[in-house]
């Protein structure tokens, strides 16, 4: 059986802890570590209360820009004071303002491919979805030149770069959906596990950073060609990109990403690919060596839209616990959880609140009861903590995408992220589930607290619908810092088989962005509360550590960290 990635980072680590024995000891014990059994405890009633709170149907659903968040962003303020936390913003309040923008897109003119005399025209919503983030009345592309660039991927880690020399400023580029899928040598039923991870997505298979790059390159449009398989969700939910999206409201009004970004099916992909006189499936085949080159279809791409535009003033609430060295408070361990949900939406069964009790006002309860037991636990700890609660992470992960970008505190100075999105209702667990397990030191912190819980850690059962990359967590490691994503277990201490698995799966299928995600009489919060007392011994542990946590070898984030404490 091949090795996941994770595992295997796992068992190099502890062959070299120690000597060639594999072990499941922690290799980076932090100093002056004080027993996960004798931090202060919390309190899982104050998070039920908060939980009552900020999901009740005076919350309106907390979607940004309405009265919802106007009452949680003071319910969260209010707290924080009461904590006895700082104002996390150094300008003396807890309130970091977040403007966002929402565009509605139309189209105006189809998307045309042109050779010669010949032309091919997608359908609007059937063949192709596309939308404009330039926060502008219009944007198009007129006989801009189509060029095929594999997986749209430049990631100096693997030596692979799907562009290699070709400029593709101004131009249309097509890139495939996921990694490369690039079968290992020894096995090739299997995928090789040096590259992007083998079976586990990492960011370069995101369909963010296809348009992101494409961005980076100068491309006036961005591509990508679906495929349900690869993608892991069928077209019908790219078509749900067609109402209204949300973004950041750039100083450039986002002028520097691609004019358009969009999907199209594979089998308009292939009707392209067909005009310009290439074989779709031959080319996606040479787009998994590295030695691909891009190649131009000799067709002209042109296409214009419209877009209806509503800006927003939303916010992150952020409060601060400072540390106790004269140095090392300068340093900074932040703790996360997004505040918003959807609002008022579609009535389900007559309710058209979107309470979000699980997601998120649960993580969110949790931080503040985070941030009570660090505020009591002696002696204090060497680096500050924040608490930020982000704004707009259901439109995109936008209020922390902006912290990210816009940092109180430099992110060179921060030494971790530990992000709390769901936590577990449902009682107890042996375990800990981790997505990204093996990316960086932090899971070493965490895997020594729950040794002493005697509980181990699992890894995200699912790596190739790339979770890591889908929560807030996500842009603090974009940007270089050493982010944790812990998740609801998978085994129940006092329940059969797969009864918690059956759980989430349930959740899932019926609650998850639904009315009815509400307190429910049967949560039991001891797991949840457990697993709280070891994100607050991780937290703990990190801000007294000499050094900083670092990003495992060969993760996607670490040559950004480097160059970053480089400077």
């Amino acid at each position: 059986m091949r090795i996941s990635p994770a595992a295997l980072v796992l068992l190099l680590t502890g062959l070299a802890a120690c000597g060639g024995e594999v072990t499941n000891t922690a290799i980076a014990p932090a100093p002056a570590e004080i027993p996960v059994a004798q931090l202060p405890k919390v309190d899982q009633a104050k998070i039920l209360d908060h939980i009552k709170a900020l999901s009740s149907d005076d919350m309106e659903g907390r979607a940004p820009g309405t009265p919802g968040e106007e009452k949680a962003v003071a319910y969260i303020e209010g707290q924080f004071k009461q904590i006895g936390l700082q104002p996390g913003n150094p300008d003396g309040t807890y309130i970091q303002k977040v403007p966002l923008v929402g565009i509605t897109g139309a189209q105006a003119k189809p998307l045309t491919f042109a050779k010669g005399s010949r032309t091919l025209q997608l359908k609007w919503k059937d063949e192709v979805v596309a939308w404009s983030k330039h926060v502008a009345p219009e944007a198009s592309i007129a006989a801009s030149e189509v060029i095929f660039a594999g997986y749209g991927v430049d990631a100096p880690e693997y030596q692979w770069n799907d562009f290699k020399n070709t400029d593709v400023k101004g131009k249309t580029i097509v890139v495939l959906v996921n990694d490369p899928q690039v079968p290992d040598p020894a096995k090739p039923s299997a995928l090789d596990p040096t590259l992007f991870n083998g079976k586990a997505m990492t960011y370069y298979g995101r369909w963010t950073y296809k348009f992101e790059e494409g961005a980076r390159k100068g491309a006036a449009a961005v591509l990508i060609v679906h495929d349900t398989g690869t993608a892991g969700y069928g077209f019908n939910v790219v078509q749900g990109n067609l109402g209204e999206k949300f973004d950041l409201v750039a100083p450039d009004k986002n002028m520097s990403k691609a004019s358009i970004e969009g999907w199209i099916t594979t089998d308009a992909a292939k009707k392209l690919f067909a005009l310009g006189g290439q074989d779709f499936e031959a080319l996606k085949k040479q787009a998994l060596s590295r030695d691909f080159a891009p190649v131009a279809l000799g067709v002209k791409a042109s296409m214009a839209l419209t877009n209806t535009l509503r800006t927003i003033d939303s916010r992150n609430v952020v409060a601060k616990l400072e540390g106790g060295d004269p140095v090392l408070k300068n340093e900074y361990v932040v703790y996360s959880a997004h505040w918003d949900h959807l609002g008022i939406g579609d009535p389900v069964n007559g309710d058209k609140i979107y309470n979000g009790a699980l997601d998120n006002a649960s993580g969110v309860g949790t931080v503040l009861e985070i941030a009570r037991a660090l505020k009591q636990t002696q002696p204090q700890a060497k680096r500050s903590f924040l608490f930020l609660m982000v704004t707009a992470e259901e439109k995109g992960l936008l209020g922390s995408e902006y912290y990210s970008v816009n940092p109180l505190y430099p992110l060179a100075k921060t030494a971790a992220n530990i992000n709390i999105d769901e936590v577990n209702p449902w009682g107890r667990t042996r375990d800990v589930s981790v997505v990204g397990l093996g990316a960086s030191e932090l899971d070493d912190y965490l895997r020594a607290a729950a040794q002493e819980q005697g509980r181990t850690l699992t890894p995200d059962a699912e790596p190739e619908k790339g979770f890591y990359y889908r929560s807030d967590h996500f842009n603090f490691a974009k940007q270089g810092v050493p982010a944790l994503d812990p998740q609801i277990g998978d085994t129940a201490v006092d329940k059969p088989g797969n009864w918690m698995k059956t759980k989430k799966a349930e959740f899932e299928e019926r609650d998850y962005h639904a009315p009815s995600d509400q307190m429910k009489p049967d949560w039991d919060l001891s797991g949840a509360v457990e697993d709280a007392q070891l994100f607050v011994a991780v937290g703990y542990r990190v801000a007294n550590t000499t050094a900083l946590p670092k990003w495992s070898a060969g993760n996607e984030f670490k040559a950004k960290r480097d160059a970053m404490l480089a400077k």
